[in-house]
């Protein structure tokens, strides 16, 4: 056996496709798929079932999966651990994870506020579009894998990591006042028969909003599909047609109308993880209790009911953090 090929395994149930191993891992689909057959053939077993939407993990692949969970989860800590162990207090690096609309509307506006608290702690802000999408959990044992905190719009399904929900996230249908002039205003799912929709990629699981415009694309035209909440807000914007949006996202935006709300179409919910041991250390708890009250000043906004014009920090309460951010 190659044991480099259980790196591209593990890549491929992580991302749950050729191409996003691919690209996690800087080479071609071919070279990801040559690995994981190299790797299937050594071992004498079907890791994988091929479906439309992905690679699904087969019973033999979940049974891999949960024997390299414990050094997969070591060795992807590492280099995190040895700088966790050399900082002090509130001080250090952490790096943190969450979708493009989270982290564009919700942590970017307050970092400066923050760090003129903590100036001795850097933030590292990555944006995956598995974690703001309506993608299910993956079934994979390490989802915090190359990050300390995360947050994400599904419950992980397995994992040694803490775990609470801190919100939800919810959608609306968006059209610019142009097209619904041109088109006319749906009052019911029904009257969205003949309407320009833009949708979700059909890869995405059926979860709330996702599942509700699946249903509402059956009589209209689909006009195209993106897993960017910003493109779907560009086309509605310029008259494509009808998208469903993060209200906290479609709401400000002068340029889009709501026409259905979040009792219709749906939200998703909010889930803050880091692991364990993690959440322990005083940099890492920081954090973490910044995002909670981000979340919390902006819930109104991320309900879809309302603006919130001032947003409250999160203030210490002596040596080694704030108030508790998970229970």
């Amino acid at each position: 056996m190659n044991w480099d090929d259980l790196r591209f395994f593990l890549a491929v149930a992580g991302a749950g496709s050729l191409s996003g191993a691919a690209q996690q891992l800087n080479v071609n689909t071919t070279t990801v798929l040559r690995r994981v057959s190299s790797l299937e053939e050594d071992l004498g077993a079907r890791l994988f079932e091929r479906e439309r939407t992905g690679y699904r993990l087969t019973p033999e692949g979940e049974k891999l999966m949960e024997a390299l969970d414990p050094v997969d989860r070591r060795l992807s800590s590492l280099q995190r651990d040895f700088t966790a162990s050399a900082s002090a207090g509130t001080q250090g690096t952490v790096r943190l994870a969450s979708g493009e609309v989270i982290a564009v509307s919700v942590i970017a506006p307050a970092l400066r506020a923050f760090r003129d608290q903590h100036d001795g702690l850097d933030i590292e802000l990555l944006t995956d579009p598995m974690l703001s999408g309506a993608s299910a959990a993956p079934r994979i044992a390490n989802p915090l894998k190359d990050v300390d905190v995360a947050i994400r719009a599904a419950r992980p399904t397995q994992g040694d990591m803490l775990m609470r929900k801190v919100g939800d996230l919810a959608f609306g249908l968006y059209a610019s006042a142009e097209y619904l002039a041109e088109r006319g205003r749906p009052g019911t799912m029904g009257d969205l028969a003949g309407h320009d929709v833009i949708g979700f990629p059909r890869s995405e699981t059926p979860l709330g909003p996702v599942w509700w415009l699946s249903r509402a694309e059956k009589p209209a035209n689909t006009l195209f599909r993106s897993s960017s909440a910003a493109a779907r807000a560009e086309a509605a914007r310029a008259g494509c047609g009808l998208a469903a949006l993060p209200c906290i996202l479609g709401d400000r935006d002068p340029g889009l109308d709501r026409v259905f709300g979040p009792e219709i179409v749906g939200a998703l919910e909010l889930w803050l993880l880091t692991r364990n041991d993690l959440a322990q250390l005083g940099h890492v708890r920081t954090v973490m209790d910044f995002l909670v009250g981000q979340l919390k000043a902006r819930r109104g906004e991320l309900e879809g009911r309302g603006q919130v014009t001032e947003i409250p920090m999160v203030r210490e309460r002596g040596r080694g953090g704030g108030r508790q951010a998970a229970s």
